[in-house]
């Protein structure tokens, strides 16, 4: 036990000496210094001006609550400004030093990647939340002083955690792009790929303090959390010292891309026959933690949709159905069924839905992706909940309206999802010995193995049955029956 204690110990040690390193030439160097104690304080002190101004506002035309709920907005802002300037600092963590020729000596020393990795990390985001915190005390005491005006301790205690957070998840992130490219310019572009998501949340986040629901920022706060100890396991996986030294140029090789792309696609299948059975073999039977996963994830879905509809269950009416069979069988051809253009417009419908959650699953780890797989199921457990609360016989609704092709699509979505979550997690799960774009590249030709030889032809099978099946059951339970 001893021993271990010892061995931790040394290995933080390593970590604090690159630590100390690092924030010592930070704190060096005028030309980083002064540009962002002069930015943190200068925008403290306008976001106070603004909140006097929106106070004396709101409060002439008798809305008063509308200033109390941008306050804490404009807390949250100033502490996000300088973490969003100060990330120039991650940014050229790895990227500047390689430029300045003076990365080559630091790793050649005794240190483990893994010591020289954290160490720059941690030197990276302390002066982001040395400013951030900096522009939050002054923002405080200005309008303390101005409009008489403190927050709560819990309402500040989130804006804490969620400014703290938000600046692992952002340095992280930089720090990450910092040790993959081979200049500060490229890590300055590819900083958007940080900068505009953690914006964007910063909307969702003030648009939930608008309407008074700060006891959802908790979970936000949790959830950048887990997204933190995602971003610096990746970074702790992705870094070596030895190819950081290596690479010259971040080139776009196409003929290697087409190779890679091909043989993995192929996966050693002589004909289509054994391409198929390796699908099943080898896709299916060897990804089987993340079709679990995805299972799990949709069915948690159904569970979320019948919870919705206890707390917003639909009036009786909107289950009532009448009329003559021959006036819904119009009211469905009208909508495409029954023809081969109906199927069409659902097949078109469904591979949107899976290209935008690919899209979103490939850059968000495979969550975003998981969850736009989950609305639908959102709505049929919304929906067969809402039958059961009005008296219907749910199951039979279900049996009738949803299964015939449900028998197709949940196989098809439940694969689908298995695919974009593996896809997603490529960045953080790479094969030993592979590179960072070789194991994204087998999870690309992964996902386009298991889209075109399953989810694709279940997804036909499941719109034809849904087109020219489905409606003659619903005719006759809804009508008939």
């Amino acid at each position: 036990m001893m021993g271990r204690l010892a061995i931790a110990r040394s290995s933080w040690s390593g970590v604090w000496v690159v630590a100390r390193r690092e924030i010592r030439d930070q704190f060096r160097d005028w030309r980083i210094t002064t540009p962002i104690i002069i930015l943190t304080l200068f925008f403290p002190l306008l976001m106070n001006f603004t909140a006097r101004l929106a106070v004396n506002f709101v409060s002439r035309y008798g809305a008063p609550i509308i200033g109390e709920r941008l306050i804490p907005f404009l807390l949250l802002v100033v502490g996000f400004f300088p973490i969003s300037v100060s990330l120039v600092i991650a940014l050229e963590s790895f990227a500047g030093e390689r430029e300045r020729l003076s990365l080559e000596p630091l790793l050649a020393t005794p240190l483990s990647d893994g010591q020289l990795y954290l160490g720059k990390m941690i030197a990276s985001v302390t002066t982001p939340l040395a400013a951030a915190y900096l522009g939050i005390v002054v923002y405080l005491v200005g309008l303390l002083f101005t409009v008489q005006w403190t927050p709560e301790p819990q309402l500040l205690m989130q804006i804490v955690s969620l400014t703290t957070v938000q600046a692992i998840v952002m340095v992280c992130g930089a720090v990450v792009i910092s040790s993959q490219t081979t200049s500060v310019r490229a890590a300055n572009l590819l900083a958007s790929f940080i900068i505009i998501p953690v914006a964007q949340l910063i909307i969702l986040e003030s648009m939930i303090m608008f309407w008074g629901q700060y006891s959802v920022l908790w979970w936000i706060v949790l959830g950048l959390g887990l997204v933190a100890v995602v971003l610096t396991r990746m970074g702790l996986g992705l870094f070596n010292r030895e190819e950081l030294l290596g690479r010259e140029l971040d080139a776009l090789d196409l003929k290697w891309v087409q190779t890679k792309f091909k043989h993995h696609f192929r996966a050693g299948a002589n004909s289509f026959f054994d391409w198929y059975r390796k699908l099943f073999s080898i896709s299916i039977v060897g990804n089987w933690k993340p079709i679990l996963v995805t299972s799990l994830l949709l069915s948690t879905g159904f569970v979320i949709g019948a919870i919705i509809a206890n707390q917003f269950t639909l009036p009786p009416e909107a289950f009532q159905f009448a009329g003559a069979q021959a006036n819904v069988e119009d009211t469905l051809r009208q909508f495409g069924m029954f023809s081969t253009e109906g199927v069409m417009k659902i097949l078109l419908t469904n591979f949107r839905a899976l290209a935008l959650a690919t899209l979103l699953g490939a850059f968000t780890l495979g969550v975003l992706g998981l969850i736009a797989l989950m609305v639908p199921f959102i709505l049929i457990g919304y929906i067969a909940t809402n039958l059961y609360l009005v008296g219907a016989n749910a199951l039979s609704y279900m049996v009738a309206l949803v299964l015939p092709h449900a028998v197709f699509e949940v196989p098809a979505a439940i694969l689908a999802g298995a695919a974009i979550l593996q896809l997603g997690m490529a960045v953080i799960s790479q094969p030993k010995g592979a590179s960072l774009g070789e194991g994204w590249m087998r999870a690309l030709a992964e996902w386009t193995r298991i889209m075109i030889g399953i989810v694709i032809p279940l997804l036909i099978f499941a719109a034809i049955v849904e087109v020219f099946i489905t409606p003659r059951l619903a005719i006759q339970l809804l009508v008939g029956g």
